[in-house]
């Protein structure tokens, strides 16, 4: 390996390569951006390899290189899918075992290796090229295809006779049960760290099967709380074209209509329940929302998808509270950034949502699906203004404490210490 690792404040300089679906586009894509941003603020070198640029980082490549490349791996992706064989395959495979990112690494970061990128039978071959870190964003590497797994137990016992074949990421035939014995196979030869951000997520890890005999972490999401952070809510809203005078709800998802997961009925029912109890305009951040205003007898403020951070930031800070009302979740960056902004959070207290989201302290929680309960806690929240101060106070204060970009970094730097300089098992990711 090529860099030299010493311990906590002598951290030598690593070179480090992430695998990420996207360099910028959702939740695991930015988490990974800002890992890497903050990895090289404390003197690595961090770089991306990734299925979708959107940028025009230096440090950032794509894992096919383009052109008629992307297209066999298009082409790939739609073969295997048919067959129910999930991400086993990319041509494109050769070329990230052979990328000089990945050549000289010290340590081999994954997000989200589904999307339709990269295939986990690379794993063996990146271990024994550097220690492999594996950054869970959700639940798909310990289950035979989804995402995350709803009220289903079958990643416990090998999957198979799926009841959901439809959840993201689909599959056209139940091939469950071939796919997690394959990732059984392959994890036991690449023998990834894993890391969790969520008490939530840390748990399912140590519980699964697949992941038996594995180290697992706990390193919580980060903000960057130079963009995140309390901004005054007139400035905000003139900047947004808000009212000044309204009360007004934010509900955040990158996709906005007909999200289950993300709670989007049950966002708009709560909504609709406050009809005549609390008056407030509803303002919606993610892409689409047309159906929305068919549905609501509120004002709705379409912000839409919104890439810049400051803006974003605005747009939490512009709120008198955030709803969550997610089904499943595992520690999202909407909720960290919303409290670093000091917007009070109502949520369901789901995943790993209660991590930071702790009832009458940075905001109110109620029991998962229970839309009276979730509309009651925004009537209240909306209606006690010396409430929403506390709790505005104390959630830029966990966000500096628990949650801080920097420190997230840090952790991750001490972990990479910690692997290089440690002896490698002989032959342990062989084949």
């Amino acid at each position: 390996m090529g860099g030299l690792a010493r311990s906590a404040a002598g951290i030598g300089h690593l070179n480090i390569v992430h695998f990420s679906t996207s360099d910028r586009e959702g939740g695991s894509a930015r988490s990974a951006r800002r890992i890497s941003d903050h990895l090289q603020r404390l003197g690595h070198r961090s770089r991306m390899l990734v299925g979708y640029r959107s940028g025009v980082d230096p440090d950032t490549d794509t894992v096919h290189g383009g052109g008629v490349r992307r297209l066999a791996d298009r082409l790939a992706e739609e073969a295997t899918r048919r067959v129910g064989l999930q991400y086993l395959w990319y041509p494109s495979g050769r070329r990230v075992l052979r990328h000089p990112w990945v050549t000289s690494a010290d340590v081999i970061q994954l997000y989200n290796t589904h999307g339709g990128y990269f295939s986990h039978r690379l794993l063996p071959a990146l271990a024994a090229r550097a220690p492999l870190v594996w950054r869970l964003s959700d639940m798909w590497a310990l289950t035979g295809h989804c995402a995350y797994s709803g009220g289903c137990d079958r990643w416990r016992t090998g999957c198979g006779a799926c009841p959901d074949l439809a959840t993201y990421p689909a599959l056209p035939r139940d091939t469950t049960r071939l796919l997690w014995r394959a990732k059984k196979s392959i994890y036991a030869r690449a023998r990834p760290v894993i890391v969790a951000p969520s008490r939530w997520l840390e748990e399912i890890a140590r519980e699964s099967p697949l992941f038996a005999g594995l180290p697992v972490h706990r390193i919580p999401n980060g903000v960057d709380r130079s963009v995140f952070r309390p901004i005054p809510k007139p400035a905000a809203r003139e900047l947004l074209g808000l009212p000044p005078d309204a009360r007004i709800v934010l509900y955040v998802a990158q996709v906005l209509d007909d999200n289950a997961r993300k709670g989007s009925a049950d966002a708009i029912a709560a909504c609709h329940a406050l009809k005549g109890r609390a008056a407030f305009d509803l303002a919606l951040l993610g892409s689409g929302g047309a159906s929305w205003r068919e549905k609501l007898p509120q004002t709705i403020h379409a912000l839409g998808y919104v890439h810049d951070e400051r803006l974003l930031a605005a747009s939490y800070a512009a709120a008198d509270l955030t709803i969550v009302p997610s089904r499943v979740e595992n520690l999202p960056n909407s909720i960290l950034e919303s409290l670093a902004c000091g917007t009070p959070v109502v949520a369901y207290d789901s995943g790993g949502i209660g991590d930071a989201v702790r009832h009458e302290e940075t905001g109110l929680l109620a029991r998962t699906g229970a839309r009276e309960a979730l509309a009651d806690a925004m009537a209240r929240l909306l209606a006690d203004a010396a409430l929403r101060e506390r709790l505005s106070r104390n959630a830029v204060a966990l966000i500096a404490k628990e949650f801080d970009a920097a420190r997230e970094a840090r952790a991750f730097a001490d972990l990479f210490a910690s692997l290089t300089s440690r002896p490698r098992e002989a032959g342990h990711a062989a084949g």
